[in-house]
């Protein structure tokens, strides 16, 4: 369980101390889909969805998640982010909302966990603010796209 930082060497589980390593400018950038039906779709794009501006609501609903991503993740770090952002596109084509975050932080550890957490969340949003007339909609492709900082460096998913 040596590759396993979050497990010591009995395997029991810990949080991985993160005490001696350096401060660097931490990045991570998470991105996920929802797929739905026509009329769904149009009741986002249109912005008349009964409930309110589905995408401005599960924009906050993203940012707040990755503030709030270790009362989630039992060993991730509480961490003071610097940046979140979080941005929506409408996949006509897919007939699906796509959501992005970034999310940064100068620190001792990355957010990889705070990026994924966002879409997740903004993702579940939307689920739950559409699911009066919909409720086959499918979060799909939930990935890390890229992450930079830290000992490991740069990695950028290969499409």
């Amino acid at each position: 369980m040596s590759d396993l930082t979050h497990f010591n060497h009995a395997g029991e589980a810990q949080m991985v101390d993160v005490g001696d390593k350096a401060v660097t400018k931490r990045v991570a950038i998470a991105q996920g889909q929802i797929m739905m039906l026509d009329n769904t779709l149009n009741l986002i794009k249109q912005g008349n969805h009964k409930k309110g501006d589905v995408l401005g609501i599960a924009r906050i609903a993203a940012i707040m998640a990755a503030k709030r991503t270790s009362d989630l993740i039992p060993l991730c770090h509480p961490l003071a982010l610097s940046k979140v952002t979080v941005d929506f596109k409408i996949l006509e084509d897919d007939v699906a909302v796509q959501c992005r975050a970034h999310v940064e932080t100068s620190g001792q550890t990355g957010v990889e966990m705070e990026a994924l957490t966002a879409v997740q969340v903004g993702l579940l949003t939307i689920y739950d603010m559409c699911k009066a007339v919909d409720r086959g909609m499918i979060m799909t492709d939930i990935r890390l796209l890229e992450k930079a900082g830290g000992k490991s460096g740069h990695w950028v998913r290969e499409l």
